[in-house]
């Protein structure tokens, strides 16, 4: 290049990401290689300089806590690569909250995320506001698919079908009973004890009540515990820590 002549463009410094579960590759035979077939061309046909080519095998899309994806994200953060390029955006993530997480990381970062699949390229903000829409949309999908199971089993109970091992929402009147003696200001123990002495089996048939069978019966469901958020890569610059990392 002659002297004082700037260069107009070069290629984007990226990362190839791969991910597969060992269930999605027997069901749908969308395996590594397929991906990296994909990803392959896409790196020819755009002129990536790849920097490296990462998988994850046989591991859930449902957290970020990844060994393969955290160190292609380390790439990006220290300054070795631009983007990440993955076959399918499912391969990267399968939670709107998570791909939400990496969005703002992305954008801090300066880099890019493409998806294949969806001709998608976050850097773009036509692309940034279709990928959140479709991830928005498959959460919705997910949600809709379990609320019509529960409303098939609920209906099946009405009609008296089996749906599985046997509760105690199928015996209103010893659900009833408990709630009554609950209300009584009886203790869980003393409920428990009180059952045990009538001789009345648990909802699963066993022959003892304990107190926190008796806690279930009543109708008291322990919290699902908030799920942390995985910490991603603090993102540097020539080396440097960002102070806002």
């Amino acid at each position: 290049m002659a002297a004082g002549t700037e260069e107009v463009s070069r290629t984007p410094r990226m990362v190839l990401y791969l991910r597969v579960s060992t269930e999605e590759q027997a069901e749908f035979g969308y395996g590594l290689a397929a991906q990296r077939d994909e990803l392959d061309r896409a790196a020819k046909y755009k002129r990536w300089d790849v920097v490296d080519t990462i998988s994850d095998e046989g591991i859930t899309g449902k957290t970020l806590d990844r060994p393969g994806l955290t160190r292609a994200l380390q790439l990006i953060a220290d300054g070795h690569a631009e983007g990440l390029a993955v076959a399918k955006l499912d391969r990267l993530s399968r939670s709107v909250v998570d791909f939400g997480d990496l969005l703002e990381w992305f954008e801090d970062a300066g880099a890019g995320l493409t998806a294949l699949d969806l001709n998608v390229d976050t850097s773009t903000p036509s692309g940034r506001m279709c990928s959140t829409v479709l991830m928005a949309v498959a959460e919705w999908e997910r949600r809709t698919i379990a609320a019509r199971t529960r409303a098939g089993l609920a209906a099946k109970r009405a009609l008296g079908q089996p749906t599985g091992r046997p509760s105690v929402s199928d015996q209103p009147e010893l659900q009833g009973r408990i709630r009554q003696l609950r209300a009584d200001g009886l203790t869980l123990q003393a409920i428990a004890s009180q059952l045990n002495q009538d001789g009345v089996p648990t909802a699963r048939g066993a022959a003892l009540w304990r107190p926190s069978s008796v806690q279930s019966a009543a109708g008291y469901q322990r919290p699902r515990p908030r799920r942390r958020r995985t910490q991603l890569p603090a993102i540097t610059r020539n080396g440097r820590r960002r102070p806002d990392a």
